[in-house]
């Protein structure tokens, strides 16, 4: 560019965007499914949380484990609540691994479950909602952390379908600590 020559600089008229923009090309309807899908990830987290907590409070120490283990218990609740998803379903497999009286058999599948709706909620939650077609699906801008691009366009039947399904994720881990009595 040249010195001399001039720079056309413009700004965005904020007073003429659409109104609920950038939003505004999806039906509300999408954006209710996008928000309840998200929501019910928040419950899971929220759940796998407390299934951490009750699994290593309810875990019974030897008179030589107990000091170990309550000096090691804070930053694990802790943990609970700041860890994302993945993180979460690794607490919450080795919190019912180290708990002998777990009554619930295939936890391990459950946790392999849950790291696989990891996926699609980062793509939800952290996608830029690109225009939908003219089936209502949008391909969201997702690029993952090994470069892989989301490609898959998502409509509100598959919001549904994703927030029954963590919902059944959110269930069964409420399952595996009420099944032990508690």
């Amino acid at each position: 560019m040249d010195d001399e020559e001039p720079v056309n600089r413009t700004i965005i008229d904020r007073d003429n965007l659409p109104s609920m923009f950038p939003t505004h090309r999806h039906e509300p309807q999408f954006w209710e499914h996008l928000g309840r899908t998200i929501a019910t990830y928040g419950f899971l987290e929220e759940v796998l949380g407390k299934a951490i907590f009750a699994f290593t409070a309810t875990r019974r120490y030897s008179p030589e484990e107990v000091n170990a283990a309550y000096q090691a218990w804070l930053p694990q609740l802790e943990r609970a609540l700041t860890d994302q998803l993945w993180n979460l379903a690794e607490a919450y497999g080795q919190a019912t691994r180290d708990n002998p009286a777990i009554t619930t058999e295939n936890v391990a599948d459950l946790v392999e479950d849950i790291k696989a709706a990891t996926v699609i909620r980062n793509v939800l939650c952290h996608g830029s909602w690109r225009t939908p077609n003219a089936d209502g699906a949008s391909v969201p801008l997702f690029v993952n952390r090994h470069k892989e691009v989301f490609e898959t366009p998502i409509d509100v039947a598959d919001l549904q379908q994703v927030q029954a399904h963590v919902a059944e994720l959110a269930c069964s881990v409420v399952d595996t600590v009420t099944h032990m009595g508690w």
